[in-house]
């Protein structure tokens, strides 16, 4: 029992702050601004869920697909320790993200921004979706797999309605409450690429060490 309530907290924790929906919330406001308010809903719903459907699809067949391409999901780890480090670094600084919009571009995003840029790859960016791929691999029982996937919507579910009450919290927080808790996340997801580097790393080396003996 521990151990499923250890695994659930690890993917509720990995993927929100993977997907930093507090980090997205000033981006989703400026992109939005232009909206009235059931248009800006509209966007947080659509938005949420084609994050959540990519995520379920990455975490129920990304391991077909890793296989059929011949990938190592231990090579998987390390490339994706390397992507939340990075992530998290940014994070730490309390940058937004690698996705600017322009304000002469505003308008044109306000069609069908809720797919391209805002669930991918600002909600459904590569580490939330290398977390699913890796996390599911390393759900061993349907008792995991089925937390793995509850702690994937319910991350997606606060996303959304993060985004939908975004000028509420953005006014509570203020700036300087928004870059703390940006770096507080940014600071977990480095420590989690950490782990996620080295148990990919290990496994390899260990090969090569039995190859040259």
């Amino acid at each position: 029992m521990s151990e499923l309530i250890t695994f659930g907290l690890l993917g509720f924790t990995s993927f929100f702050t993977l997907i930093n929906p507090l980090g997205v919330m000033p981006i989703f406001m400026t992109m939005t601004s232009d909206l009235q308010k059931e248009h800006r809903a509209r966007v947080a719903r659509k938005a949420s869920v084609v994050a959540l459907i990519i995520l379920v699809f990455f975490a129920i067949s990304g391991q077909l697909l890793i296989n059929f391409f011949g990938i190592s999901i231990n090579s998987f780890k390390i490339v994706g320790g390397v992507i939340f480090f990075l992530m998290g670094m940014d994070m730490l600084q309390a940058r937004l993200g690698k996705v600017k919009i322009k304000e002469s571009e505003v308008k044109s995003y306000t069609n069908d921004i809720s797919i391209t840029p805002m669930a991918i790859p600002m909600i459904c960016g590569p580490g939330a979706i290398t977390n699913a791929i890796v996390m599911m691999e390393e759900a061993n029982s349907f008792a995991m797999q089925g937390i793995l996937l509850f702690s994937i919507c319910f991350v997606i579910f606060l996303t959304y309605i993060i985004l939908f009450s975004s000028s509420k919290i953005i006014k509570v927080l203020g700036e300087t409450g928004n870059n703390v808790l940006m770096r507080l996340m940014g600071l977990i997801v480095m420590v989690i690429a950490v782990e996620f580097f080295f148990s990919g790393l290990k496994p390899i080396v260990q090969d090569i060490l039995r190859m040259g003996i």
